[in-house]
């Protein structure tokens, strides 16, 4: 689906009104299992991402603002003009509310040509008025010479484009994308997104793009929105959201590899530090001193390519965390080593291939892992 229908005639212009996003509805994700969503957020003009993993919710919030599905409560509006509201029983039909939405299936229909589904949602303009805005909109995403041509005819990354100019050509005042770039190469995804980027200069409205990858969060994103279990559990830019994360759910979410459950040792003010028991083991971390909930389970996140390996002893160091090891596996992915370190937990650590030969590591050595204190996030 490329545009949920939007009647040109009906349209105010696109402008900097935010999104504003307020519903609380029952999800069933099967027979036995379902969720609450329940969020509330401000998008203001410009690209919003909405992060989380597969099941958080994304998908149906985004069906909730586009009026494909029913919150049970709340309110959604864009600047001045209410789209549903539970309490006053408005729910704006949805080619009536100026959204666009692009999803991964895109849905172009192979029997037209490109120009013919860019104009698809235009039938209350006049011939003239149709071409010019279709042709505007094709010069903007690059797919004038296409215009002839069917989908079949194009590559990947050109029917991405095709979808897009479909989406936007009725100006809508929101663009909901729902992970359609996610089968691009990073190329091609990243010249599609400066496009976007372009037109909105110009129309300034709000874009809410989702995404279960880490790295579209900090190439693409001015505002995050973390999602998990239907519910909003960190938002802000990039490093404020995902950077140093205050809970469990969100340290997964944003790459904290290692994990353990821990427990309070000393507490050390003057020097600004805690100490902290590895459950299960003798292992002793150093951390930030934290003001802490101690009546919630403390876990201590450690992202595995902030931990240091040394093939002999450590010394005149900075780093309080010097920890003693053998390494357990070692495997490649592209162009990192992943190694799994029994340390009396096992941790794991990123490295290059260039490293591993210049420290002779295979499994079985001992090593020594170097972990700075402000390299442990402590979580609840």
């Amino acid at each position: 689906m490329g545009i949920v229908g939007l009647e040109m005639n009906s349209l105010p212009e696109a402008g900097r009104d935010g999104l504003r996003v307020e519903v609380r509805k029952t999800v069933s994700s099967g027979p036995e299992s379902s969720f609450a969503l329940d969020v509330h957020f401000l998008a203001p003009a410009g690209f919003t991402i909405l992060f989380g993993a597969s099941g958080a919710g994304k998908t149906t919030l985004l069906d909730c603002i586009a009026g494909l599905q029913v919150p049970g409560q709340g309110e959604i509006a864009i600047g001045g003009t209410t789209l549903f509201n539970a309490a006053s029983g408005v729910n704006v039909l949805p080619n009536r509310r100026a959204v666009g939405y692009l999803m991964q299936s895109l849905a172009l229909f192979p029997h037209m040509t490109v120009r013919q589904n860019v104009e698809y949602g235009l039938d209350a303009l006049n011939g003239d008025e149709r071409k010019a805005h279709s042709r505007e909109i094709m010069e903007s995403f690059n797919i004038l010479p296409l215009a002839e041509r069917r989908p079949a005819e194009t590559s990947g990354g050109e029917r991405q484009r095709i979808a897009l100019a479909r989406a936007l050509v009725t100006r809508p005042r929101v663009l909901l994308l729902d992970e359609p770039l996610t089968a691009l190469d990073a190329i091609t995804k990243a010249r599609i997104v400066d496009d976007l980027r372009a037109w909105n200069r110009k129309h300034q409205i709000p874009v809410l793009y989702v995404t279960h990858q880490r790295e579209e969060v900090f190439a693409l994103g001015e505002n995050v929105i973390v999602m998990d279990a239907g519910r909003v559990v960190a938002q802000g830019s990039p490093h404020d959201a995902l950077g140093r994360p205050t809970s469990e759910s969100v340290a997964q979410l944003a790459g904290f590899e290692n994990i353990f459950a821990c427990t309070i040792a000393a507490r050390h003010p003057d020097q600004g530090t805690m100490t902290c028991r590895v459950a299960g083991c003798e292992l002793e971390l150093e951390v930030p001193l934290t003001r802490l909930d101690e009546s919630r389970p403390l876990r201590i996140g450690i992202r595995a390519g902030d931990i240091l390996v040394a093939s002999s002893v450590p010394q005149g160091l900075s780093a309080r965390n010097v920890l003693p090891g053998a390494i357990t596996s070692l495997q490649q992915h592209d162009a990192k080593v992943i190694a799994k370190v029994d340390c009396g937990a096992e941790f794991e650590v990123h490295i290059t291939p260039g490293a591993r030969r210049s420290l002779q590591l295979e499994p079985g050595a001992k090593v020594w892992l170097v972990i700075k204190t402000y390299s442990c996030q402590v979580l609840q």
